[in-house]
């Protein structure tokens, strides 16, 4: 095998240098760049094409690190604007008449360079041309933004005219729209029939997808691209992800670091070796390249250094949360429990019978529901209430989770108070045959077993009580059919306070399960653009390191 040359050392540099993302007056970059800007500066063209709103002039944008060309507009580009070199930001627009119009800036694009209302493009401009101050351009480098294709003819003869002059073509691939098999069959076609062999895709909005999607999609395109085996130097792929707009907001802020998390620093090492590949002419300068090669190397070792303790600390802090929040979920989950299990039983039939029942009938005989329903009853339903919602509010402020609709106390309608008595005129002794008849008859359908004989009997001696000659009648009694009337209506209204509330709280308990419920997979996991990070920065400096062998 042939030892490696100056210029695959030069460019598995430059592909490492890129990872870096020094400071501007970094002076590795300074260095770096200078040996760059030796290089011979020839006319090197890279057409960006794709369909309407895939983000093409957004990509460029972000590339020339400012809003340089038409984008957010409708209609969108519709003209094939040419960027160049120049120490001032500024626009020419060429007429087929002959006419030139020239102004500082680009806001004349927005003029001579979009599609009009009925989505067509000028037919009196013939050229349109932005020249821009960015060093990529400086080395011999035009970029030229294509209008969308998919739209109308003679817009797509355009693209494809276009095309023709370009030495390298970049297609932007929409993650939310992928090509389908046919599409990419065609193109592909139409490329190679033309000898067009330097193809690179960039796949634009995966930041929009959620993470395991994006992990199928990008699986997907690189079938698509493996369908286009390009003429690319060593080491360089032909799929990239850009998340066009972010990279652009980053540069417009200065910030590297997101810069670098949106792709858009890779791709530009990507270009910048195909550019460098194609026209240069490299002296004998293996020792320097050798030298900054080194440099570089040392520097990236440093930033995986760092980037994998920040992960590991990350990790780590991650781990003791989950810990934190699993000790957390087992303390909530006892309390709730128990509060759950002391509603269930207050709430239970034969507790609310022995407790309330005879205070319930002694207050419809005296005509004071509402006063006995607000007292004691109402305040021990509360307190059971709160004593269960509350756990569940503590794990929703603890989890930062939104918090479930109230468990409510549900009171039933207001018993009717004891009516005429039927027995009124009979004698005593008949009504006191009748009343035990009815109520056994009564209650003996309602309620069965040992718990319906219990109630039964009981509720036998307190008419019974009421009814005996030799104890005084209370004041309000009414006699024994409005015993009776109340004992059935205190009995029937804590039936339904019993089984109303015990379904409304078994359905809470499901709801705040989901609330209690703590996975660790529910804990945030580690930056994926770290990991991704970690990945490139290895695999470029085994690169480098495989051309620096002598």
């Amino acid at each position: 095998m042939q030892p490696p040359t100056h210029q695959l050392l030069l460019d598995r540099l430059k592909a490492a240098f890129g990872l870096l993302e020094l400071e501007p007056h970094h002076p590795l970059r300074q260095e770096v760049l200078a040996v760059c800007d030796n290089l011979d500066r020839l006319n090197f063209r890279i057409a960006v094409f794709a369909p309407f709103n895939y983000g093409k002039s957004t990509l460029l944008n972000a590339l020339l690190g400012e809003r340089a060309l038409p984008m957010d507009l409708i209609p969108t580009t519709g003209a094939a604007i040419t960027v160049r070199y120049a120490e001032a930001l500024q626009t020419r627009i060429q007429f087929t008449d002959g006419r030139q119009v020239q102004e500082p800036g680009t806001e004349i694009l927005k003029q001579f360079a979009v599609l009009d209302g009925d989505r067509r493009m000028r037919q009196d401009v013939a050229a349109v041309e932005v020249c821009c101050p960015h060093p990529f351009l400086q080395r011999g480098v035009e970029l030229v933004d294509l209008p969308g294709t998919d739209d109308r003819e003679a817009q797509d003869l355009l693209v494809k005219d276009q095309l023709l002059t370009a030495d390298l073509i970049v297609q932007v691939l929409d993650g939310r729209k992928l090509m389908t098999l046919g599409e990419r069959e065609h193109l592909r076609d139409w490329l190679q029939d033309r000898g067009i062999e330097t193809v690179v895709f960039v796949v634009n909005f995966l930041n929009l997808l959620e993470p395991e999607d994006q992990k199928q999609v990008y699986q997907r395109l690189r079938f698509v691209a493996e369908s286009f085996r390009s003429r690319l130097p060593a080491g360089v792929s032909n799929l990239y992800r850009v998340d066009a707009l972010p990279a652009l907001r980053a540069r417009l802020k200065g910030d590297g670091a997101a810069a670098q998390a949106t792709g858009l620093p890779i791709f530009e090492s990507a270009l910048q070796q195909i550019v460098q590949t194609d026209r240069e002419k490299l002296e004998a300068r293996l020792p320097r390249i050798r030298q900054l090669a080194g440099q570089v190397e040392q520097a990236l070792v440093a930033k995986t250094a760092q980037v994998r303790a920040e992960l590991a600390a990350a990790a780590a802090k991650r781990e003791q949360k989950i810990q934190i929040k699993q000790q957390a979920t087992q303390l909530i989950r006892q309390g709730f429990s128990k509060s759950v299990a002391d509603f269930q039983a207050w709430l239970s039939l034969a507790n609310l019978l022995d407790r309330y029942q005879e205070p319930l009938i002694a207050a419809l005989l005296e005509g004071n529901f509402r006063a006995w329903e607000t007292g004691e009853f109402k305040k021990m339903a509360i307190d059971h209430q709160q004593a269960v919602a509350r756990w569940v509010q503590q794990a929703c402020d603890f989890f930062d989770r939104p918090r479930p609709a109230q468990l409510l106390i549900k009171f039933p309608p207001a018993p009717a108070g004891p009516g005429q008595p039927e027995t009124t005129g009979m004698p005593p002794s008949k009504a006191a045959d009748l009343t035990p008849t009815a109520i056994a008859t009564t209650l003996g359908l309602v309620l069965g077993g040992p718990v319906g004989g219990a109630i039964l009997g009981g509720a036998s001696f307190l008419l019974n009580k009421s009814l005996d000659p030799k104890q005084p009648a209370p004041a309000a009694s009414r006699g024994p059919q409005a015993d009776y009337l109340c004992l059935e209506a205190a009995r029937e209204y804590l039936i339904n306070f019993s089984s109303l509330n015990l379904a409304t709280l078994q359905q809470y308990e499901t709801v705040a399960e989901r609330v209690i419920q703590f996975q660790p997979m529910d804990e945030p996991a580690q930056p994926m653009h770290q990991q991704y990070q970690v990945q490139l920065i290895e695999s470029a400096l085994e690169e480098l390191r495989a051309a620096l062998k002598p």
